[in-house]
């Protein structure tokens, strides 16, 4: 089938991001126009969604299907041409300033099978040296996400460190308590010797008396 260019010719002129979305036919081209600074970096994401105009719904994307995309500058010299999946993001730079054709083309060939369908392409375009990359929310979020991993960790590292100086108080109190108790049972032993080698040496002492007495010695 022939590619046609529809009259979706446009300017850009929404500042340094422009987000939109349209709908595309079969092997339809539509281009977009970018006033462009030379020598900037530009970046496009898109999304492609079969869409049901009878039921207003999305259906499944057939498998295999790709968005041409074709850029050219001032000049007419290309910048870029390649095939890319159903969702990516394309860039460029940009050599001198001026109008730069976008040109955006499906290579689908089944959704013609489907009437009333066509593909809805979501396009957003960011112009500068540093767009805006949409994946950085979920950059964050598995930074935070490793960041309370990190945390809990820290969390559990503390708390087993604080178990230990308890065990270790613990064992030091008992080891005290220990040393105590033998000093107390050895201090009882020597009371108890004394004790009975006093007594002994009584008895005997009042035996020795007795036999006198009884002038048995």
């Amino acid at each position: 089938m022939k590619c046609h260019i529809t009259g979706f010719l446009f300017t850009l002129s929404w500042g340094l991001a422009s987000s939109l979305y349209f709908h595309q036919g079969e092997k339809e081209e539509k281009c977009i126009i970018e006033d462009i600074p030379g020598d900037t970096l530009v970046t496009g994401h898109y999304k492609i969604q079969s869409w049901d105009f009878a039921t207003r719904d999305f259906l499944p994307s057939a498998p295999g299907l790709g968005l041409f995309v074709n850029v050219k500058g001032p000049n007419e010299q290309v910048l870029l041409h390649k095939l890319y999946g159903p969702e990516s993001h394309f860039t460029f730079q940009s050599h001198s300033q001026g109008e730069h054709h976008i040109c955006l083309m499906s290579n689908s060939t089944k959704i013609a099978v489907f009437a009333g369908t066509k593909l809805r392409i979501h396009l957003n375009i960011q112009v500068g040296e540093h767009p805006i990359d949409e994946s950085l929310d979920e950059t964050k979020d598995k930074i935070n996400d490793v960041k309370e991993r990190i945390q809990y960790l820290i969390n559990q590292m503390q708390y087993i460190s604080r178990q230990q100086d308890y065990q270790r108080s613990r064992e030091e109190e008992f080891r005290q308590m220990s040393e105590e108790t033998n000093s107390s049972v050895l201090w009882w032993a020597i009371v108890q010797t004394i004790i009975l080698l006093s007594m002994g040496a009584w008895q005997m002492r009042h035996m020795k008396n007795f036999l006198i007495a009884k002038k048995l010695v």
